[in-house]
């Protein structure tokens, strides 16, 4: 009997596994979909103003830097705000200055590692807002 136990608990813990599996995506799922399509259309949007884009979702000191660029000899540290809605506010808005602390120090690891403090540094913001044929940019250059 006991033995009969123990395998209807591996199917039960199978079908757990499964149904973790196949549930359907959540609202944390979508979020961050949208923040990579996001960050995505932005590096295009920068490349088409003539930035190179040096790499994407550098990660230091408890922080992430969404887009690190060149624009000519600067060296551009860029967050991306995506929102598809006005309800929680302007995507620049979520920049407080508590990210800004983070991405300052995310970005002294950055130039540290690749030797960069003689370059001069900006902080840029860009704001998606809206969907599909709605969907509008906004480049904050020098934001903070």
């Amino acid at each position: 009997m006991k033995r009969l136990w123990a395998v209807s608990d591996r199917i039960f813990d199978w079908m757990e596994l499964l149904a973790r599996r196949v549930r359907p995506r959540d609202v944390g799922d979508h979020r961050i979909e949208l923040g990579r399509r996001g960050e995505r259309e932005a590096a295009r949007f920068l490349r088409r103003q003539g930035l190179t884009v040096v790499t994407r979702n550098f990660r230091a000191a408890g922080a992430e830097i969404d887009l690190v660029a060149l624009d000519g000899p600067t060296l551009v540290f860029v967050e991306v705000k995506t929102r598809i809605e006005m309800g929680a506010g302007r995507p620049e808005e979520a920049v407080d200055h508590r990210k800004q602390y983070r991405l300052r120090r995310a970005a002294e690891v950055f130039a540290a590692r690749y030797h960069a403090h003689d370059r001069s540094t900006r902080f840029d913001v860009v704001a998606i807002c809206g969907d599909g044929s709605e969907r509008r940019f906004e480049h904050f250059k020098d934001a903070f």
